[in-house]
Protein backbone atom coordinates (compact mmCIF):
# COMPACT_ATOMS: atom_id res chain seq x y z
CA UNK A 1 0.00 0.00 0.00
CA UNK A 2 1.29 3.48 -0.84
CA UNK A 3 2.07 5.72 2.14
CA UNK A 4 -0.59 8.42 2.16
CA UNK A 5 -2.04 11.38 3.94
CA UNK A 6 -5.72 11.82 3.11
CA UNK A 7 -8.34 14.39 4.06
CA UNK A 8 -11.19 12.95 6.09
CA UNK A 9 -13.90 14.97 4.38
CA UNK A 10 -15.87 13.80 1.37
CA UNK A 11 -13.94 16.12 -0.90
CA UNK A 12 -10.57 14.74 0.19
CA UNK A 13 -10.86 11.12 -0.79
CA UNK A 14 -7.81 11.21 -3.07
CA UNK A 15 -4.72 10.38 -1.00
CA UNK A 16 -1.58 12.48 -1.29
CA UNK A 17 1.77 10.69 -1.15
CA UNK A 18 3.92 11.31 1.92
CA UNK A 19 7.48 11.09 0.64
CA UNK A 20 10.86 11.18 2.35
CA UNK A 21 10.22 8.87 5.30
CA UNK A 22 11.37 5.41 6.29
CA UNK A 23 9.04 2.52 5.65
CA UNK A 24 7.95 0.22 8.46
CA UNK A 25 10.11 -2.55 6.98
CA UNK A 26 13.15 -0.27 7.14
CA UNK A 27 12.39 0.77 10.71
CA UNK A 28 11.52 -2.67 12.11
CA UNK A 29 14.11 -5.09 10.76
CA UNK A 30 14.41 -8.80 11.55
CA UNK A 31 17.69 -8.12 13.37
CA UNK A 32 16.00 -5.54 15.59
CA UNK A 33 13.15 -7.92 16.38
CA UNK A 34 15.57 -10.72 17.29
CA UNK A 35 17.64 -8.44 19.51
CA UNK A 36 14.70 -7.00 21.40
CA UNK A 37 12.76 -10.23 21.87
CA UNK A 38 15.84 -11.96 23.29
CA UNK A 39 15.00 -10.19 26.57
CA UNK A 40 11.63 -11.95 26.90
CA UNK A 41 11.56 -14.69 29.52
CA UNK A 42 10.56 -17.78 27.53
CA UNK A 43 11.25 -21.51 27.37
CA UNK A 44 13.65 -23.02 24.83
CA UNK A 45 11.00 -23.55 22.13
CA UNK A 46 8.42 -20.80 22.65
CA UNK A 47 5.18 -20.34 20.81
CA UNK A 48 5.35 -17.35 18.46
CA UNK A 49 2.59 -14.76 18.17
CA UNK A 50 2.42 -12.74 14.99
CA UNK A 51 1.79 -8.98 15.09
CA UNK A 52 0.68 -6.78 12.20
CA UNK A 53 1.13 -3.20 11.05
CA UNK A 54 -2.20 -1.43 11.69
CA UNK A 55 -1.56 0.95 8.77
CA UNK A 56 -1.54 -1.85 6.21
CA UNK A 57 -2.43 -5.15 7.86
CA UNK A 58 0.93 -6.58 6.78
CA UNK A 59 2.94 -8.84 9.13
CA UNK A 60 5.24 -6.93 11.47
CA UNK A 61 6.99 -9.36 13.85
CA UNK A 62 6.84 -12.73 15.55
CA UNK A 63 6.91 -12.37 19.32
CA UNK A 64 7.86 -15.30 21.60
CA UNK A 65 5.24 -16.06 24.24
CA UNK A 66 5.93 -16.93 27.87
CA UNK A 67 4.34 -19.83 29.71
CA UNK A 68 3.06 -19.77 33.30
CA UNK A 69 6.33 -21.47 34.27
CA UNK A 70 8.26 -18.67 32.55
CA UNK A 71 6.39 -16.13 34.65
CA UNK A 72 7.50 -17.94 37.81
CA UNK A 73 11.08 -17.89 36.52
CA UNK A 74 10.88 -14.17 35.80
CA UNK A 75 9.72 -13.42 39.33
CA UNK A 76 12.45 -15.61 40.82
CA UNK A 77 15.09 -13.72 38.85
CA UNK A 78 13.64 -10.34 39.78
CA UNK A 79 13.35 -11.31 43.44
CA UNK A 80 16.99 -12.38 43.54
CA UNK A 81 18.13 -9.05 42.06
CA UNK A 82 15.92 -6.76 44.16
CA UNK A 83 17.74 -6.68 47.57
CA UNK A 84 21.01 -5.40 46.10
CA UNK A 85 19.14 -2.70 44.20
CA UNK A 86 17.18 -1.65 47.30
CA UNK A 87 20.45 -1.39 49.23
CA UNK A 88 21.71 1.32 46.88
CA UNK A 89 21.19 4.94 47.95
CA UNK A 90 17.94 6.42 46.63
CA UNK A 91 19.74 9.16 44.74
CA UNK A 92 21.85 6.56 42.95
CA UNK A 93 18.71 4.73 41.86
CA UNK A 94 17.08 7.98 40.76
CA UNK A 95 20.13 9.01 38.73
CA UNK A 96 19.42 6.11 36.35
CA UNK A 97 16.17 7.86 35.38
CA UNK A 98 17.94 11.09 34.53
CA UNK A 99 20.28 9.24 32.16
CA UNK A 100 17.26 7.43 30.73
CA UNK A 101 15.60 10.82 30.10
CA UNK A 102 18.51 11.81 27.87
CA UNK A 103 18.50 8.50 26.02
CA UNK A 104 14.77 8.78 25.30
CA UNK A 105 15.28 12.14 23.64
CA UNK A 106 18.42 11.03 21.82
CA UNK A 107 16.56 8.05 20.31
CA UNK A 108 13.29 9.89 19.73
CA UNK A 109 12.97 9.21 16.00
CA UNK A 110 13.61 5.49 16.39
CA UNK A 111 11.04 5.28 19.19
CA UNK A 112 8.48 7.19 17.11
CA UNK A 113 8.92 4.66 14.31
CA UNK A 114 8.31 1.75 16.69
CA UNK A 115 5.26 3.32 18.33
CA UNK A 116 3.72 4.11 14.96
CA UNK A 117 4.53 0.72 13.46
CA UNK A 118 2.84 -1.11 16.34
CA UNK A 119 -0.10 1.20 17.15
CA UNK A 120 -0.85 2.93 13.84
CA UNK A 121 -1.11 6.33 15.51
CA UNK A 122 -0.06 9.60 13.87
CA UNK A 123 3.53 10.67 14.45
CA UNK A 124 2.51 13.75 16.44
CA UNK A 125 0.61 11.52 18.85
CA UNK A 126 3.53 9.10 19.08
CA UNK A 127 5.69 12.09 20.00
CA UNK A 128 3.41 12.77 22.96
CA UNK A 129 4.47 9.38 24.30
CA UNK A 130 8.19 10.00 24.10
CA UNK A 131 7.90 13.44 25.67
CA UNK A 132 5.55 12.17 28.39
CA UNK A 133 7.97 9.39 29.32
CA UNK A 134 10.85 11.86 29.45
CA UNK A 135 8.90 14.23 31.71
CA UNK A 136 8.15 11.43 34.16
CA UNK A 137 11.75 10.21 34.13
CA UNK A 138 12.95 13.72 34.93
CA UNK A 139 10.40 14.20 37.69
CA UNK A 140 11.09 11.00 39.62
CA UNK A 141 14.80 11.34 38.87
CA UNK A 142 14.78 14.74 40.60
CA UNK A 143 12.02 14.33 43.20
CA UNK A 144 12.19 10.62 44.01
CA UNK A 145 14.57 10.98 46.96
CA UNK A 146 12.40 13.71 48.47
CA UNK A 147 9.27 11.57 48.27
CA UNK A 148 11.03 8.67 49.96
CA UNK A 149 13.08 10.45 52.62
CA UNK A 150 12.57 9.49 56.27
CA UNK A 151 10.09 11.78 58.01
CA UNK A 152 9.97 12.70 61.66
CA UNK A 153 6.56 12.40 63.30
CA UNK A 154 5.41 13.66 66.68
CA UNK A 155 5.67 10.99 69.37
CA UNK A 156 3.22 10.15 72.12
CA UNK A 157 5.46 12.03 74.59
CA UNK A 158 7.02 15.17 73.07
CA UNK A 159 10.83 14.99 73.01
CA UNK A 160 10.83 11.73 74.95
CA UNK A 161 9.33 9.65 72.11
CA UNK A 162 11.13 10.05 68.77
CA UNK A 163 9.23 8.66 65.79
CA UNK A 164 10.49 8.22 62.23
CA UNK A 165 8.43 7.13 59.24
CA UNK A 166 10.42 5.03 56.76
CA UNK A 167 9.52 3.80 53.29
CA UNK A 168 10.50 0.25 52.39
CA UNK A 169 10.08 -1.25 48.89
CA UNK A 170 7.25 -3.71 48.28
CA UNK A 171 9.62 -6.20 46.63
CA UNK A 172 8.65 -7.26 43.12
CA UNK A 173 5.92 -5.29 41.35
CA UNK A 174 3.79 -7.04 38.75
CA UNK A 175 2.87 -4.67 35.92
CA UNK A 176 0.34 -5.29 33.15
CA UNK A 177 0.48 -2.53 30.54
CA UNK A 178 -1.79 -1.82 27.53
CA UNK A 179 -1.31 -1.43 23.80
CA UNK A 180 -2.62 2.10 23.35
CA UNK A 181 0.33 3.95 24.96
CA UNK A 182 3.05 1.28 24.84
CA UNK A 183 5.90 3.61 25.77
CA UNK A 184 4.40 6.20 28.13
CA UNK A 185 2.36 3.80 30.26
CA UNK A 186 4.90 0.97 30.17
CA UNK A 187 7.69 3.24 31.36
CA UNK A 188 5.60 5.59 33.46
CA UNK A 189 4.35 2.99 35.92
CA UNK A 190 7.71 1.20 36.22
CA UNK A 191 10.05 4.15 36.82
CA UNK A 192 8.78 5.16 40.28
CA UNK A 193 8.74 1.49 41.31
CA UNK A 194 12.47 1.28 40.53
CA UNK A 195 13.29 4.49 42.38
CA UNK A 196 11.43 3.09 45.41
CA UNK A 197 13.79 0.09 45.37
CA UNK A 198 11.60 -2.55 43.72
CA UNK A 199 12.13 -5.00 40.91
CA UNK A 200 9.44 -5.22 38.22
CA UNK A 201 7.99 -8.00 36.09
CA UNK A 202 5.98 -6.56 33.22
CA UNK A 203 3.53 -8.12 30.79
CA UNK A 204 3.17 -5.65 27.91
CA UNK A 205 0.54 -6.22 25.24
CA UNK A 206 1.88 -8.53 22.53
CA UNK A 207 0.91 -6.13 19.73
CA UNK A 208 3.17 -3.41 21.14
CA UNK A 209 5.91 -5.52 22.71
CA UNK A 210 8.75 -4.13 20.58
CA UNK A 211 8.23 -0.58 21.83
CA UNK A 212 8.23 -1.83 25.41
CA UNK A 213 11.34 -3.95 24.91
CA UNK A 214 13.25 -1.07 23.33
CA UNK A 215 12.35 1.18 26.26
CA UNK A 216 13.63 -1.46 28.69
CA UNK A 217 16.82 -1.77 26.66
CA UNK A 218 17.42 1.98 26.98
CA UNK A 219 16.80 1.92 30.73
CA UNK A 220 19.34 -0.89 31.10
CA UNK A 221 21.76 1.21 29.05
CA UNK A 222 21.10 4.03 31.52
CA UNK A 223 22.28 1.82 34.37
CA UNK A 224 19.36 -0.30 35.54
CA UNK A 225 20.51 -3.88 36.35
CA UNK A 226 19.08 -6.04 33.57
CA UNK A 227 17.78 -8.72 35.95
CA UNK A 228 15.74 -6.12 37.81
CA UNK A 229 13.22 -5.68 34.96
CA UNK A 230 11.84 -8.95 33.62
CA UNK A 231 9.52 -9.08 30.60
CA UNK A 232 6.93 -11.79 30.00
CA UNK A 233 4.61 -11.82 27.01
CA UNK A 234 1.53 -13.84 26.21
CA UNK A 235 -2.22 -14.04 26.05
CA UNK A 236 -3.79 -11.95 28.79
CA UNK A 237 -6.03 -14.65 30.33
CA UNK A 238 -3.04 -17.04 30.47
CA UNK A 239 -0.11 -14.86 31.55
CA UNK A 240 -1.92 -12.03 33.34
CA UNK A 241 -3.23 -14.10 36.27
CA UNK A 242 0.23 -15.57 36.77
CA UNK A 243 1.70 -12.09 37.11
CA UNK A 244 -0.86 -11.27 39.80
CA UNK A 245 -0.25 -14.63 41.50
CA UNK A 246 3.47 -13.94 42.07
CA UNK A 247 3.59 -10.15 42.59
CA UNK A 248 3.98 -8.24 45.85
CA UNK A 249 1.97 -5.39 44.32
CA UNK A 250 0.10 -5.04 41.02
CA UNK A 251 -0.02 -2.11 38.61
CA UNK A 252 -2.68 -2.57 35.93
CA UNK A 253 -3.94 -0.41 33.08
CA UNK A 254 -6.79 -1.74 30.96
CA UNK A 255 -10.51 -2.35 30.85
CA UNK A 256 -12.81 -2.10 33.85
CA UNK A 257 -13.96 -5.69 33.33
CA UNK A 258 -10.43 -7.07 33.52
CA UNK A 259 -9.60 -4.67 36.33
CA UNK A 260 -12.28 -6.25 38.50
CA UNK A 261 -10.71 -9.66 37.93
CA UNK A 262 -7.27 -8.33 38.83
CA UNK A 263 -8.64 -6.70 41.96
CA UNK A 264 -10.33 -9.93 43.05
CA UNK A 265 -7.16 -11.98 42.62
CA UNK A 266 -5.01 -9.36 44.37
CA UNK A 267 -7.45 -9.13 47.28
CA UNK A 268 -7.40 -12.90 47.71
CA UNK A 269 -3.62 -12.66 48.23
CA UNK A 270 -3.89 -9.56 50.46
CA UNK A 271 -1.64 -7.53 48.18
CA UNK A 272 -2.25 -3.99 46.97
CA UNK A 273 -3.15 -2.95 43.44
CA UNK A 274 -3.49 0.30 41.53
CA UNK A 275 -5.57 0.33 38.37
CA UNK A 276 -6.39 2.86 35.69
CA UNK A 277 -9.46 1.55 33.90
CA UNK A 278 -12.11 2.76 31.45
CA UNK A 279 -13.67 6.16 30.95
CA UNK A 280 -16.55 7.96 29.29
CA UNK A 281 -15.06 11.41 29.64
CA UNK A 282 -17.08 14.61 29.35
CA UNK A 283 -16.20 18.04 28.03
CA UNK A 284 -18.37 21.03 29.01
CA UNK A 285 -18.44 24.11 26.78
CA UNK A 286 -20.05 26.89 28.84
CA UNK A 287 -21.94 29.78 27.27
CA UNK A 288 -19.06 32.21 27.79
CA UNK A 289 -16.36 29.96 26.26
CA UNK A 290 -14.04 31.13 23.50
CA UNK A 291 -15.63 29.01 20.77
CA UNK A 292 -12.70 28.98 18.36
CA UNK A 293 -10.35 27.88 21.12
CA UNK A 294 -12.87 25.35 22.42
CA UNK A 295 -13.46 23.85 18.95
CA UNK A 296 -9.74 23.51 18.35
CA UNK A 297 -9.24 21.97 21.78
CA UNK A 298 -12.13 19.56 21.28
CA UNK A 299 -10.48 18.16 18.16
CA UNK A 300 -7.36 17.34 20.17
CA UNK A 301 -9.39 16.02 23.10
CA UNK A 302 -11.56 13.72 21.00
CA UNK A 303 -9.32 12.46 18.22
CA UNK A 304 -5.75 12.21 19.54
CA UNK A 305 -4.47 8.67 18.95
CA UNK A 306 -7.72 8.04 17.03
CA UNK A 307 -9.60 8.31 20.31
CA UNK A 308 -7.75 5.28 21.71
CA UNK A 309 -6.81 7.18 24.83
CA UNK A 310 -8.27 6.48 28.26
CA UNK A 311 -8.60 10.20 29.00
CA UNK A 312 -9.94 11.34 25.62
CA UNK A 313 -13.37 12.98 25.35
CA UNK A 314 -16.35 10.90 24.22
CA UNK A 315 -19.21 13.11 25.52
CA UNK A 316 -19.38 16.77 24.59
CA UNK A 317 -21.90 19.01 26.43
CA UNK A 318 -22.46 22.46 24.87
CA UNK A 319 -24.58 25.35 26.16
CA UNK A 320 -27.68 25.77 23.97
CA UNK A 321 -26.98 29.47 23.44
CA UNK A 322 -23.71 28.73 21.61
CA UNK A 323 -24.25 25.16 20.39
CA UNK A 324 -24.91 25.95 16.74
CA UNK A 325 -21.94 28.28 16.46
CA UNK A 326 -19.66 25.84 18.26
CA UNK A 327 -20.71 22.86 16.16
CA UNK A 328 -20.13 24.76 12.94
CA UNK A 329 -16.54 25.44 14.02
CA UNK A 330 -15.96 21.99 15.51
CA UNK A 331 -17.31 19.97 12.58
CA UNK A 332 -15.39 22.09 10.07
CA UNK A 333 -12.14 21.42 11.92
CA UNK A 334 -12.97 17.72 12.27
CA UNK A 335 -13.81 17.39 8.59
CA UNK A 336 -10.44 18.92 7.67
CA UNK A 337 -8.38 16.41 9.67
CA UNK A 338 -5.88 14.43 7.61
CA UNK A 339 -5.55 10.67 7.97
CA UNK A 340 -2.05 9.24 7.53
CA UNK A 341 -0.67 5.72 7.16
CA UNK A 342 3.08 6.28 7.18
CA UNK A 343 5.97 7.06 9.53
CA UNK A 344 5.73 10.69 8.45
CA UNK A 345 4.88 13.96 10.11
CA UNK A 346 1.83 15.80 8.79
CA UNK A 347 -1.09 13.49 9.55
CA UNK A 348 -3.64 14.62 12.12
CA UNK A 349 -4.92 11.15 12.93
CA UNK A 350 -3.77 7.60 12.35
CA UNK A 351 -5.34 4.18 12.36
CA UNK A 352 -7.19 2.10 14.90
CA UNK A 353 -4.99 -0.68 16.25
CA UNK A 354 -7.09 -3.77 15.51
CA UNK A 355 -10.18 -5.13 13.81
CA UNK A 356 -11.74 -5.48 17.25
CA UNK A 357 -11.46 -1.72 17.79
CA UNK A 358 -12.77 -1.03 14.29
CA UNK A 359 -15.73 -3.34 14.87
CA UNK A 360 -16.60 -1.57 18.14
CA UNK A 361 -16.47 1.86 16.52
CA UNK A 362 -18.57 0.72 13.57
CA UNK A 363 -21.12 -0.95 15.83
CA UNK A 364 -21.46 2.11 18.06
CA UNK A 365 -21.98 4.52 15.18
CA UNK A 366 -24.45 2.28 13.32
CA UNK A 367 -26.38 1.57 16.52
CA UNK A 368 -26.54 5.28 17.37
CA UNK A 369 -27.93 6.13 13.92
CA UNK A 370 -30.44 3.29 14.18
CA UNK A 371 -31.64 4.82 17.45
CA UNK A 372 -32.11 8.30 16.03
CA UNK A 373 -28.69 9.98 16.11
CA UNK A 374 -27.41 12.16 13.26
CA UNK A 375 -23.88 11.99 11.87
CA UNK A 376 -22.62 15.57 11.62
CA UNK A 377 -19.34 14.50 10.05
CA UNK A 378 -17.44 11.26 9.52
CA UNK A 379 -19.23 8.00 10.23
CA UNK A 380 -17.42 5.79 7.73
CA UNK A 381 -14.50 3.39 7.60
CA UNK A 382 -11.68 4.39 5.23
CA UNK A 383 -10.28 1.23 3.62
CA UNK A 384 -8.85 3.44 0.87
CA UNK A 385 -6.31 4.68 3.42
CA UNK A 386 -5.83 1.45 5.37
CA UNK A 387 -7.75 -1.57 6.66
CA UNK A 388 -8.35 -0.16 10.16
CA UNK A 389 -8.97 3.53 9.45
CA UNK A 390 -12.22 5.21 10.52
CA UNK A 391 -13.14 8.82 9.99
CA UNK A 392 -13.25 11.10 13.03
CA UNK A 393 -16.97 11.18 13.77
CA UNK A 394 -19.30 13.65 15.47
CA UNK A 395 -22.80 12.49 16.47
CA UNK A 396 -25.75 14.52 17.70
CA UNK A 397 -29.14 13.38 18.94
CA UNK A 398 -27.74 10.28 20.64
CA UNK A 399 -30.38 8.65 22.82
CA UNK A 400 -29.99 6.53 25.94
CA UNK A 401 -30.97 3.50 23.88
CA UNK A 402 -27.69 3.72 21.95
CA UNK A 403 -24.65 1.85 23.25
CA UNK A 404 -22.41 4.82 22.50
CA UNK A 405 -24.33 6.86 25.08
CA UNK A 406 -22.90 4.97 28.06
CA UNK A 407 -20.32 2.45 26.82
CA UNK A 408 -16.70 3.38 26.24
CA UNK A 409 -16.04 3.43 22.48
CA UNK A 410 -12.27 3.92 22.58
CA UNK A 411 -12.23 5.29 19.07
CA UNK A 412 -12.64 8.53 17.08
CA UNK A 413 -16.30 9.10 17.98
CA UNK A 414 -17.81 11.87 20.12
CA UNK A 415 -21.47 12.46 20.98
CA UNK A 416 -22.70 16.04 21.35
CA UNK A 417 -25.44 17.03 23.81
CA UNK A 418 -26.95 20.46 24.45
CA UNK A 419 -27.67 21.80 27.94
CA UNK A 420 -29.71 24.69 29.33
CA UNK A 421 -27.70 25.63 32.42
CA UNK A 422 -24.69 24.56 34.43
CA UNK A 423 -26.75 22.51 36.87
CA UNK A 424 -27.95 20.33 34.01
CA UNK A 425 -24.46 20.12 32.50
CA UNK A 426 -22.88 18.96 35.75
CA UNK A 427 -25.65 16.46 36.45
CA UNK A 428 -25.41 14.91 32.99
CA UNK A 429 -21.62 14.83 33.00
CA UNK A 430 -21.73 13.01 36.36
CA UNK A 431 -24.40 10.57 35.18
CA UNK A 432 -21.93 7.75 34.51
CA UNK A 433 -20.29 4.95 36.41
CA UNK A 434 -16.91 6.23 35.22
CA UNK A 435 -14.87 9.17 36.50
CA UNK A 436 -11.48 9.39 34.85
CA UNK A 437 -11.09 12.75 33.09
CA UNK A 438 -13.17 15.82 32.26
CA UNK A 439 -12.79 19.21 30.61
CA UNK A 440 -14.44 22.61 31.21
CA UNK A 441 -14.26 25.60 28.85
CA UNK A 442 -15.03 29.16 29.91
CA UNK A 443 -13.53 32.63 29.63
CA UNK A 444 -13.92 32.88 33.40
CA UNK A 445 -11.32 30.79 35.21
CA UNK A 446 -13.20 31.28 38.48
CA UNK A 447 -16.42 29.97 36.97
CA UNK A 448 -14.67 27.03 35.31
CA UNK A 449 -12.89 26.08 38.54
CA UNK A 450 -16.20 26.07 40.40
CA UNK A 451 -17.77 23.76 37.80
CA UNK A 452 -14.66 21.54 37.75
CA UNK A 453 -14.84 21.00 41.51
CA UNK A 454 -18.38 19.60 41.13
CA UNK A 455 -17.43 16.97 38.54
CA UNK A 456 -16.98 13.35 39.64
CA UNK A 457 -13.64 12.89 37.91
CA UNK A 458 -10.08 12.13 38.95
CA UNK A 459 -8.69 14.89 36.72
CA UNK A 460 -10.39 17.97 35.28
CA UNK A 461 -8.76 20.28 32.73
CA UNK A 462 -9.85 23.89 32.26
CA UNK A 463 -9.65 25.23 28.69
CA UNK A 464 -7.87 22.09 27.46
CA UNK A 465 -8.85 18.47 27.02
CA UNK A 466 -6.43 16.22 28.91
CA UNK A 467 -2.78 17.22 28.52
CA UNK A 468 -2.36 19.76 31.36
CA UNK A 469 -3.50 17.38 34.11
CA UNK A 470 -1.75 14.32 32.69
CA UNK A 471 1.45 16.20 31.92
CA UNK A 472 1.66 17.74 35.40
CA UNK A 473 3.39 14.68 36.82
CA UNK A 474 3.91 16.16 40.28
CA UNK A 475 0.12 15.90 40.75
CA UNK A 476 -1.78 12.59 41.07
CA UNK A 477 -3.68 11.17 38.10
CA UNK A 478 -6.30 8.42 38.21
CA UNK A 479 -9.99 7.60 38.23
CA UNK A 480 -13.04 7.57 40.45
CA UNK A 481 -15.80 4.96 40.35
CA UNK A 482 -15.39 2.35 37.62
CA UNK A 483 -12.39 4.23 36.24
CA UNK A 484 -9.96 2.78 38.71
CA UNK A 485 -8.30 2.57 42.10
CA UNK A 486 -5.18 4.42 43.18
CA UNK A 487 -3.16 7.03 41.33
CA UNK A 488 -0.08 7.39 39.18
CA UNK A 489 2.19 10.47 39.26
CA UNK A 490 3.17 12.66 42.18
CA UNK A 491 3.72 11.36 45.70
CA UNK A 492 0.97 8.75 45.41
CA UNK A 493 2.53 7.40 42.23
CA UNK A 494 5.71 6.35 44.04
CA UNK A 495 4.60 5.81 47.65
CA UNK A 496 2.13 3.13 46.52
CA UNK A 497 5.17 1.00 45.70
CA UNK A 498 6.37 1.15 49.31
CA UNK A 499 5.48 -0.27 52.69
CA UNK A 500 5.38 2.41 55.38
CA UNK A 501 7.33 1.53 58.51
CA UNK A 502 7.20 3.39 61.81
CA UNK A 503 10.27 3.31 64.07
CA UNK A 504 9.66 4.74 67.57
CA UNK A 505 12.49 5.32 70.05
CA UNK A 506 11.54 5.88 73.69
CA UNK A 507 13.98 7.92 75.81
CA UNK A 508 14.54 8.52 79.54
CA UNK A 509 11.24 7.18 80.85
CA UNK A 510 9.45 3.96 80.00
CA UNK A 511 5.85 3.56 78.98
CA UNK A 512 5.10 1.70 82.22
CA UNK A 513 4.94 3.03 85.76
CA UNK A 514 8.12 4.87 86.83
CA UNK A 515 9.60 6.26 90.02
CA UNK A 516 7.77 3.73 92.15
CA UNK A 517 4.29 4.73 90.94
CA UNK A 518 1.43 2.31 91.29
CA UNK A 519 -0.62 1.42 88.24
CA UNK A 520 -3.38 3.75 89.44
CA UNK A 521 -0.98 6.64 90.02
CA UNK A 522 0.58 6.06 86.61
CA UNK A 523 -2.84 6.13 84.93
CA UNK A 524 -3.67 9.44 86.70
CA UNK A 525 -0.31 10.84 85.61
CA UNK A 526 -1.07 9.94 81.98
CA UNK A 527 -4.54 11.47 82.26
CA UNK A 528 -3.10 14.73 83.57
CA UNK A 529 -0.47 14.68 80.81
CA UNK A 530 -3.12 14.28 78.10
CA UNK A 531 -5.07 17.26 79.42
CA UNK A 532 -1.90 19.34 79.47
CA UNK A 533 -0.97 18.37 75.92
CA UNK A 534 -4.42 19.38 74.69
CA UNK A 535 -4.22 22.69 76.53
CA UNK A 536 -0.82 23.32 74.95
CA UNK A 537 -2.42 22.60 71.53
CA UNK A 538 -0.23 19.62 70.69
CA UNK A 539 -1.47 17.64 67.71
Amino acid sequence: MTDTIAETGKSGRNPVAAAGTRTVAEAVTPDLVRRLTSAVVVSDTPTLAGTRVPFTGEPLAEIPESTPEDVATAFARARAAQPAWAARPVRERAAVLLRFHDLLLAHKDELLDLVQAETGKARAHAAEEVLSAAVEARHYGRAGASYLRPRRRRGVFPVLTQVTELRQPKGVVGQISPWNYPLALFVGDALPAFVAGNAVVTKPDTQTALTALRARELLVEAGLPAELWQIVIGDGPVVGPEVVAHADYVSFTGSTRTGREVATKAAARLIGASMELGGKNAMLVLADADLDRAAEGAVRACFSSAGQLCISIERLYVAEAVADAFLEKFTARTRALRLGNSLAWGADMGSLVSKRQLDTVTRHVEDAVKNGARVLTGGQARPDVGPLFYEPTVLEGVTEAAAVCTEETFGPVVSVYRFRDEEEAVARANDTAYGLNASVWSRSTRRARAVAARLHSGTVNVNEGYAPAYGSVAAPMGGMGDSGVGRRHGAEGILKYTEVQTVAVQRLISMGPSFGMSDEAHAKFLQTSLKALKALRFK
